[in-house]
């Protein structure tokens, strides 16, 4: 993890971006981002190690348990990057509209080097989740059946 792949993206005296600082807040944070660029998609962060580890998400984030959604593993975020939104401009990296869909608080469960296991308490998003790796940047992002008392 680490912040120099996001640094070497962007031109920040043409970007709104938040310049990349690594810092470590001590809180378990996560924003869904809906990025309007050449395709519409989601980025989906979490707040770990003083980054926002980050995926693309192509068809949103999965709402209902049995839904497996594609996520793609891209470069680390800075923190300050969990209240973006604006509009990036042409010719820059990511050009489009960044609006934030989903925000709030996460609890790790679970954390080996190809799973993550976490509960989400956001507004739109809330409940049991996983991330399991499947091969290269490529995860899967779903909904864990919630387990009945």
């Amino acid at each position: 993890m680490g912040l120099e792949e996001y640094r070497a993206r962007r031109d920040f005296g043409a970007t709104p971006e938040p310049e990349a600082e690594q810092m470590e807040t001590g809180q378990s944070r996560f924003v869904v981002q809906k990025h309007q660029a050449r395709r519409l998609h989601y980025d989906f962060r979490l707040e770990m190690q003083g980054v926002l580890r980050s995926w693309a998400l192509p068809k949103g984030p999965p709402t209902s348990h049995g839904v497996r959604r594609l996520a793609v593993h891209v470069e680390d975020h800075p923190v300050s990057y969990i209240d973006f939104s604006g509009t990036i401009p042409e010719g820059q990296y990511g050009a489009g509209t960044v609006q934030i869909w989903d925000h709030g608080k996460y609890v790790l469960e679970r954390e080996e080097p190809d799973l993550l296991e976490f509960t989400l308490r956001g507004k739109r998003l809330s409940g049991a989740y996983v991330l399991v790796h499947t091969d290269g940047d490529s995860w899967l992002l779903m909904k864990r059946k919630q387990e009945r008392s």
